[in-house]
């Protein structure tokens, strides 16, 4: 057993098979500093419409109450519209998480039309609702961009009709933990209504994952085993039960089967005996699915508070 599962007391295993999620490739038109899967402008990794059949029959099997698509940015994949399109065809319930500046982008602009005739719902990133730390965090110009793609999606009626659900999230702008997700919420309800009509419907706040380009940060400035002590010390046991990977699935963009989105950007794919890959895809198996587990799964927990 590792440190993980040492300090839980037991090995981790799913509990119910409620979400597909599925990552549609790491290309995006934005390089965030704190992006776990390195993604960005550059990046070629996108998921194939063979794949997407195969994971509609999947879905279709399974019966998910969620199927969550994610990036990257998930719009840039070319076939994300017909995915999208089949999904609801089903029946199914699909969210996005966008970055929101894609639907100010050239060619995604009628995005936010698209996704209100079928009900999506939209997890978009607003790491604050302060211009210098969204900047400092993702770029001259996001903050502007983020705030005309939330606005563009109010005339729609997301954050406003109960059905159009937009839910922002907040993440650190370095190496320390989020304030009260409620205080923040009421903030930032306050502040972008305030300034610039802004509604939304919740605020989710995360903790930034000690991986890919942050990690590399907190490496650069000396503060990697100040910020793993941090994350351990604020350990939450109470959140075990709702740990999103006990209850999903999570789809490479090359079929390759993961427990969680952490796993994915370490490569640390399903184990234990449960396949791994989407053409081996097995319910009974994936359900009853040991988690492969390791020292970041120590912070994963406080991740998810």
């Amino acid at each position: 057993m590792n440190e993980f599962e040492t300090r839980v007391g037991d090995e981790l295993t799913t509990s119910d098979l409620s979400t597909l999620q599925i990552n549609v490739g790491f290309k995006c038109n934005q390089a965030c500093k704190h992006c776990h899967l390195e993604c960005g402008p550059n990046r070629t990794e996108v998921m194939e419409w063979s794949t997407m059949e195969r994971i509609l029959d999947v879905a279709n099997a399974v019966r998910p109450s969620l199927v969550d698509i994610t990036g990257g940015v998930p719009e840039i994949n070319p076939h994300f519209r017909k995915f999208v399109d089949a999904l609801c065809a089903a029946g199914h319930t699909v969210q996005i998480r966008s970055n929101l500046t894609i639907m100010t982008e050239h060619g995604y602009e009628d995005l936010p039309e698209f996704l209100s005739e079928r009900h999506v719902s939209i997890v978009g990133s607003m790491p604050c609702y302060l211009e210098e730390n969204v900047a400092a965090q993702r770029g001259i110009g996001v903050y502007e961009k983020s705030v005309k793609a939330i606005q563009q999606l109010n005339e729609y009626g997301y954050g406003t009709d109960p059905k159009l659900v937009l839910n922002l999230v907040y993440n650190p702008g370095g190496a320390f933990l989020p304030p009260s997700q409620i205080e923040l919420e009421q903030a930032y309800h306050r502040e972008l209504k305030q300034h610039f009509g802004i509604e939304f419907t919740h605020l989710l706040t995360i903790t930034n994952m000690p991986l890919g380009r942050f990690e590399r940060e907190l490496e650069t400035k000396h503060e990697e085993a100040t910020y793993l002590n941090l994350l351990k010390d604020a350990f939450n046991a109470q959140t075990i039960d709702g740990l999103m990977c006990r209850h999903q699935v999570s789809i490479g963009w090359d079929g390759t089967l993961y427990d969680c989105d952490f796993n994915l950007a370490l490569g640390l794919a399903v184990d234990h005996g449960a396949p791994d890959r989407l053409s081996d895809f097995d319910v009974d198996k994936l359900m009853t699915r040991r988690i492969m587990t390791g020292e970041h799964y120590a912070l994963y927990y406080r991740a998810h508070v």
